[in-house]
């Protein structure tokens, strides 16, 4: 079996190690790709939004089934385009990817579907974002309307901080929209909760919980995600019942409503009130660093689910976890998420060995000769599954040690709401 995977961050690194582990995938390409994913597939330098030269390739080398792993070209249709070439491929089509494209359809979703959500207004123009910011209740959550990779979204303590935000959003920063969502402030606790689904029948695909901000204590502009761990603390079945009964299943009807249907990774970012959830966001694939701390509990053979999604049998499939914990802390390099140099030497990885439990997942990275330099804000993830939090970040935290990267930064209270 022949697997192609769009992408080049730590959650595609994540995926080729899963389908490795499996025994049913004997050829992995990844497009393009990074320098761990060089050690364990075939990285191939083609650009992710070029949709014609992706499937020359893939049907010049007889690839059987395409996984599309960032939200870009899902959102832009790829899965749609290489489905009408008859090309096997994992992921939602560009409908239903506009629960993670595009903010204000998700949000208007919620408004007809009675979702529970944030209170929130949709802005088209500055001068009457200013006027509403000016009388608003603080704080306050500014977002852009697109794609932002996890940047475009502001928690506001006063008018100054939202006045930033929404001229931000509207000279073009994310270059994205003409559109700012502002939305109430909801004062609880974030969890990630995915599913996966075929079109027709869904399973629960674990729970994590990402950290956002740069800094430690969770202060400072968002980012792409420092860290994660896997499960949440709040996990319980009462809680699931409730995520599946408000927020899953109005959605995926809701989709059915628009005649389409959603197929692949559905992940919902909850904000946790007095034990009721709240829909934050969507993402229509795996999220990343989450990505990264779920597979690794998976006992399962992922190549079996991804195949009996594509073929609507995941009824059929039971999906089994470990019960040890895992945390990822991200390596960064200088400057993220604003200005940050790139093409620096790691040297320090080939020390750092890994197994069962521990693992070195890439992002920013590519190879040259046996050397592995920076290439992006987010460089390394490291992930450590083991019987308890502390344990596992206590681990990481050594081998971030061991790995001794001056030019990068990372944080060390990754999981503290858990750990302390």
């Amino acid at each position: 079996m022949k697997i192609g995977i769009i992408g080049s961050g730590g959650r595609e690194h994540a995926l080729c190690t899963a389908l490795k582990n499996g025994g049913h995938v004997n050829k992995i390409y990844c497009i393009p790709g990074n320098a761990g994913t060089k050690l364990i597939a075939t990285n191939v330098e083609l650009q992710i939004n070029n949709f014609e030269k992706i499937k020359e390739f893939v049907i010049s080398e007889k690839i059987d089934l395409v996984i599309v792993g960032p939200e870009k070209p899902l959102v832009d249709g790829l899965v749609d385009f290489l489905e009408e070439n008859k090309i096997r491929v994992f992921g939602p089509n560009k409908i239903a990817s506009q629960l993670e494209g595009s903010k204000i359809f998700t949000k208007n979703l919620c408004k007809k579907y009675n979702i529970p959500s944030a209170d929130f207004g949709i802005f088209e123009q500055l001068d009457t974002a200013q006027k509403f910011i000016k009388n608003s209740n603080y704080p306050l959550v500014v977002k852009a309307d697109g794609l932002a990779a996890g940047k475009g979204v502001y928690i506001c303590k006063n008018f100054e901080e939202a006045n930033i935000a929404i001229n931000e959003i509207f000279s073009g920063k994310f270059d994205i929209s003409n559109k700012v969502l502002i939305e109430e402030f909801l004062d609880g606790e974030e969890m990630s909760f995915f599913i996966i689904s075929d079109g027709k029948n869904i399973k629960k695909f674990g729970t994590a919980q990402d950290h956002k901000r740069v800094n430690e204590g969770d202060i400072g502009p968002n980012t792409g995600g420092m860290g994660a761990y896997s499960p949440s603390r709040f996990e319980n079945k009462e809680l699931d019942e409730k995520i599946l009964n408000k927020i899953i299943h109005p959605t995926l009807k809701a989709l059915k409503d628009l005649n389409t249907n959603f197929k692949g990774f559905l992940y919902a970012g909850l904000m946790i009130v007095n034990n009721e959830p709240y829909l934050i966001e969507y993402n229509v694939r795996m999220g990343d660093p989450e990505c990264q701390t779920i597979l690794p509990r998976l006992k399962t053979d992922f190549f079996k689910i991804i195949n009996a999604t594509i073929e609507e049998n995941l009824a059929d499939l039971e999906i089994e976890w470990d019960n040890k914990k895992t945390l990822s802390i991200v390596l960064c390099s200088k400057g993220y998420p604003s200005n940050f140099k790139k093409n620096i030497e790691i040297k320090n990885l080939k020390k750092i060995s890994s197994d069962e439990n521990k693992f070195i997942f890439h992002a920013g990275t590519k190879m040259i000769g046996s050397k592995i330099y920076s290439t992006g804000g987010r460089v390394l993830n490291i992930v450590v599954k083991s019987k308890n939090f502390k344990e596992c970040r206590d681990q990481a935290l050594d081998i971030l040690k061991k790995i001794d990267w001056n030019d990068g930064f990372y944080r060390k209270d990754i999981g503290y709401k858990v750990i302390n």
